[in-house]
């Protein structure tokens, strides 16, 4: 449960993270790329109404009836003003002259309805967008008294010679549908792009979590499968401990002059305690090691004694059942055995009673041939 509950927690917060992040940066693309439409919407409308004023202008001075040049450009742009931006052309009274819908033709431009104040005031992509967004007049655009209107002017251009006004117009209704459009491709790019990091990233997380919590259990089954063996192991001190003891009073120090390993093996050893000689027997001794180049003998009651042998001496001198060689500085008895330890990497750490001064560490080498020595 509590993992569950951790991959939830872990999927809320990258969700929240991944859908805060993506939806600050939708907000600011979709600004930037309406930016960029409007200000192509724009150029492209001061483009086509300089480009009407020079050809109107063009025609005059070559002598072309006012009539017919009205009648000409009438014609080109009639139905026009379907598309995202169109033209027309009134005079400086603002009276319509030429217009998209033949309806118009004639009608007073009412300054409050679309009107640039100045023909030198020009609309940025900014304002467009504030005209678009929140109906505000910005830029020298006119004041909304419709705001139902569907085109704007958005730049004016006079014509050469004559009293007529080239008016680039943006078909308010047409772009604000492009923009909707663009905000709803970027919302499902958003949306279906953020969908997938946070898949993704909760399956990384799953994939990492599974892969760490079997690794775990490996190292916990390992434990315990270390665990049984050194309770195994302690098991086996005690039977052994046991088996000695019963083989002690069995004995009872018998000597069997026929047997040489009989004649190698000592019952006790000749100690020295400050100036005084001291023999004891090696059923009480605890642990033998050595320090500062002298052998020291160590009792069950926690006693030390000094000996003049060295450790292979003595060793060579014991009951095999009895001692263990652990390493080049100790010899163990097994009746100085408080506890069995597992350290390191598949070593074995001994702890005697009474202890020792330094820790008694069997390599991994000797491990093996000291639970043998135990199931002896």
């Amino acid at each position: 449960m509590k993992k569950d509950n951790l991959y939830l927690f872990t999927l809320l917060a990258i969700s929240i993270i991944v859908f805060l992040i993506g939806y600050f940066s939708m907000a600011y693309m979709v600004k930037v790329s309406t930016n960029q439409l409007l200000e192509i919407q724009i150029e492209s409308s001061k483009r086509e109404a300089r480009e009407f004023a020079e050809l109107v202008s063009s025609q005059l001075a070559n002598g072309i009836p006012r009539e017919v040049v009205v009648d000409n450009i009438q014609k080109s742009i009639e139905g026009t003003d379907i598309e995202t931006g169109f033209v027309c052309m009134f005079d400086w009274s603002g009276v319509e002259i030429c217009h998209p819908d033949p309806n118009k033709i004639g009608q007073q431009t009412n300054p409050n309805e679309s009107y640039v104040r100045s023909i030198e005031d020009q609309i940025n992509s900014e304002d467009f967008y504030d005209l678009l967004t929140n109906k505000k007049s910005q830029g020298g655009i006119r004041d909304f008294s419709n705001e139902n209107r569907s085109s704007e002017i958005i730049y004016l251009y006079p014509v050469k010679n004559s009293d007529w006004i080239i008016a680039a117009h943006a078909n308010i209704t047409k772009i604000e549908k492009q923009i909707k459009q663009l905000k709803f491709n970027f919302m499902l790019v958003y949306l279906l792009s953020s969908a997938t990091i946070v898949l993704l990233c909760l399956l990384m997380v799953r994939f990492l979590g599974s892969y760490y919590e079997k690794t775990l259990e490996t190292k916990n089954e390992k434990l315990a499968e270390e665990v049984v063996n050194l309770s195994k192991l302690n098991t086996d001190l005690g039977n052994y401990r046991n088996r000695i003891a019963k083989k002690i009073e069995e004995e009872n120090q018998v000597e069997n002059d026929n047997s040489e390993d009989q004649v190698k093996i000592k019952n006790r050893l000749l100690t020295y305690s400050k100036d005084k000689l001291i023999s004891i027997k090696v059923d009480e001794i605890a642990f033998i090691g050595t320090e500062n180049s002298i052998t020291w003998i160590t009792s069950l009651d926690g006693k030390r004694y000094s000996s003049n042998s060295s450790l292979d001496e003595l060793y060579n001198s014991l009951d095999p059942m009895l001692f263990f060689r652990a390493n080049r500085q100790y010899i163990i008895s097994v009746q100085g055995i408080d506890e069995i330890l597992r350290y390191g990497n598949n070593q074995l750490k001994i702890r005697l009673n009474p202890p020792s001064s330094e820790a008694i560490i069997i390599s991994k080498n000797k491990a093996s041939e000291f639970k043998k020595w135990l199931n002896m």
